[in-house]
């Protein structure tokens, strides 16, 4: 698996963190940045990741932000990404279980550390369950062709 992550400059000292986790559990992944608090614009670096998930480079995406919920309104406007800020381990798992989320969305303003770690290793071992739900999550991609 090799994960995509990024976050903007309320962020990144969470992403950071969680590079150490993806580090410790043997997880490849790319930082897109920011790399420090200096103000910067988080459609920018959702976009990013979005982009290198959906164009296949990646199998998913993490970001941070402040509350996760600029990331994830952004990630979602580029097509085959399916992104939500996730606020514990039981919806991290049930939006890969029946979502097929592809891109995490985590707020370092309303989170712990130790809260956001466990999210994603949820996030990273929880498999799509496919079956009745593949469908539903075909029709987000847009109406099935007659």
């Amino acid at each position: 698996m090799k994960i995509a992550i990024g976050a903007d400059h309320a962020g990144y000292q969470l992403k950071d963190s969680l590079k150490k986790l993806l580090d410790e559990m043997g997880v490849a992944y790319e930082d897109f940045g920011t790399s420090s608090g200096q103000s910067v614009d988080y459609p920018d670096f959702a976009r990013a990741v979005a982009e290198a998930v959906a164009g296949s480079r990646f199998d998913r995406g993490i970001l941070v932000c402040g509350t996760g919920i600029g990331m994830a309104i952004a990630a979602n406007k580029v097509p085959g990404v399916r992104s939500a800020p996730i606020v514990d381990t039981d919806t991290a798992r049930l939006s890969r279980e029946h979502n097929d989320l592809n891109v995490l969305a985590l707020g370092a303003r309303v989170l712990p550390e130790s809260r956001a770690r466990e999210i994603v290793k949820t996030f990273l071992q929880t498999p799509f369950e496919g079956g009745r739900h593949a469908h539903r999550v075909g029709k987000i991609e847009g109406p099935t062709p007659q």
